[in-house]
């Protein structure tokens, strides 16, 4: 077994080039995202993405949901059978808390790169069901909405400049680790949604102009279901773009919802269209 690796000073080179990861630029540049917590760890280490870093507590040990990786890193094999590239480092709580965003951080971090998703992957799909993200500036708001694509089984997601950064620990943290189950991807609406388009797929978005109910609408054929900033909603550029608009009827006195909540009615309604109505009264599409 190799000696194990540790790390003391703050003033380390390794763990300064961490700390500089808590800002945007930096992840931009580098490529890497930090990731806390045993759940979000352990989410990174069972899926595709590369981890570059796995960093814990050397007073603590590896905590015992990750140790099963750690072997399988020690024996020559990665936990998807690729061969070892983790780095496992023990740290002190010092580091840790350095490198975290809680004041109350768990006992372990990872360095994570960011994975080169592409619209192709999403556009594969005969009947995609994707989730378009316009300017959302909340990283709660954010999260949620990739943690619900996650849970109805949703193609993706794609994000639109002027939104909220994904990698943000708060972003990272309220995806509960669906940001490593499905593609995420980053680009310009201005060029994606045209080129989606051109494949056949309907493009959505909520007005309460709209033609259709949220209950009406036909989901199931390849849909993007285009949602906007908190208080705007949709910018005009991108809503000139869109082919449908749909309205999620209320009855009380509620003035709106929330973009989140209001995402996760209209993705309900596609999974309970394409895979759990065997009586489906949908509208058809224009």
């Amino acid at each position: 077994m190799r000696e194990p690796l540790s790390i003391t000073s703050i003033q380390n080179n390794k763990v300064k080039s961490w700390v500089q990861l808590k800002e945007r630029k930096h992840r931009n540049r580098e490529g890497l995202f930090i990731v806390e917590g045993i759940h979000l760890v352990l989410e990174a280490l069972r899926s595709d993405m590369q981890v570059d870093v796995v960093a814990y507590d050397m007073n603590s040990g590896i905590p015992q949901e990750l140790e099963p990786f750690h072997l399988q890193e020690e024996g020559g094999l990665s936990s998807s059978g690729r061969a070892p590239g983790t780095e496992w480092i023990a740290v002190t709580d010092a580091i840790i808390r350095k490198c975290s965003d809680t004041e109350t951080p768990q006992p372990v971090f990872a360095i994570v790169h960011k994975p080169a998703a592409s619209v192709d992957s999403l556009l594969a799909s005969p009947n995609s069901l994707v989730v378009v993200v316009d300017g959302v500036q909340d990283p709660g708001n954010l999260g949620t909405i990739i943690r619900t694509a996650d849970a109805v089984g949703a193609d993706g997601v794609v994000i639109g400049k002027g939104t909220v950064d994904l990698y943000n620990a708060k972003t990272i943290r309220s995806t509960m680790g669906s940001l490593f189950h499905l593609p995420v991807v980053e680009g310009d609406l201005a060029e994606l949604l045209p080129a989606a388009q051109a494949r056949g797929v309907r493009l959505a978005s909520t007005s309460l102009q709209a033609t259709h109910s949220c209950y009406s609408y036909d989901y199931r054929p390849a849909t993007w279901l285009v949602v906007g900033n908190e208080g705007q909603g949709v910018s005009q550029s991108v809503q000139s773009l869109v082919d449908d608009t749909i309205i999620i009827p209320m009855r009380g006195q509620a003035e709106s919802l929330n973009v989140a909540m209001a995402t996760t009615v209209l993705l309900y309604e596609a999974m309970r269209q394409r895979h759990f109505s065997n009586n489906n009264n949908s509208c058809p599409r224009p």
